[in-house]
């Protein structure tokens, strides 16, 4: 079927199986999050998924195809990946960091008039608009964040892959990129994001993937994801999961046993 599909995937490092057989699919239009202790395998699976690392076995496919038959420049048109410890290598503006996410699509001539305006609209969707000429290193680390998000939007992807892009964001700038995350699957783009808090993954997703030890646990709804039995298993953890205004919220009881 179309979307974003990983079957098998298996990966080991220094005899530790990163990924011990990972089959999970994603869709356009739904905003998804992959959640699990430190150590799960959530960041090698959303680089397997990115095509920036290859598995050892297994297959990704994006769309019905291969995505290791894809161009890093096709691919990159096609997904946004945020990684968890992006690095910020120059002292740039940050309208020049945000044009970095139009290189897929620049020219020998540089940026050209409908880049500026997809840059001008990352920069909007993520409150960075009056921010846009101050140098990136001079930063908080919030807006570093929001930073980094608008330049991954700016390539206006049709797949957004995001490793704990929530983290250094205050409250009301978390609930702001949940609500953009939104916006893009209601637009019909696929969103895939790693996230460590559990109540702000059952408000965002429409789908949670539970990790733990390199396998899944639980493929579902965020109420059937996010169980007592599940959240014991993959945290070691008593919680409880109730009802809330934007979706299940969980509540840590304490260590398990």
């Amino acid at each position: 079927m179309s979307g974003l599909k990983a079957a098998g995937l298996r990966l080991g490092l220094n005899g530790r199986a990163i990924l011990g057989g990972v089959d999970v699919s994603f869709a356009r239009g739904e905003v998804s999050a992959v959640i699990g202790p430190n150590g799960a395998g959530k960041s090698t699976l959303l680089a397997c998924l990115a095509g920036l690392r290859r598995p050892d076995d297994g297959t990704v496919d994006l769309d019905d195809a291969d995505i290791r038959r894809l161009s890093p420049r096709a691919r990159a048109r096609r997904m946004g990946f945020l990684p968890q410890t992006p690095e910020i290598a120059w002292s740039v503006d940050v309208e020049t960091l945000v044009g970095l996410g139009r290189t897929p699509f620049v020219g020998a001539l540089g940026l050209g008039a409908a880049d500026r305006e997809a840059v001008a609209r990352a920069l909007a969707a993520t409150d960075m608009t009056g921010m846009s000429q101050r140098v990136v290193t001079t930063l908080s680390g919030g807006e570093r964040a929001r930073a980094l998000i608008a330049r991954a939007l700016a390539g206006e992807p049709d797949w957004l892959l995001a490793d704990e892009p929530m983290t250094g964001l205050d409250p009301g700038h978390q609930l702001d990129a949940a609500d953009l995350f939104r916006k893009m699957a209601a637009d019909g783009r696929g969103v895939v994001v790693t996230l460590h808090d559990l109540s702000l993954a059952a408000r965002v997703a429409d789908k949670i993937v539970v990790l733990a030890g390199g396998r899944v646990l639980a493929d579902g709804r965020p109420a059937e994801a996010l169980t007592p039995q599940v959240l014991a298993e993959a945290y070691g953890i008593e919680a409880r999961v109730v009802a809330g205004a934007g979706g299940p919220v969980v509540e840590i009881v304490g260590r398990r046993g």
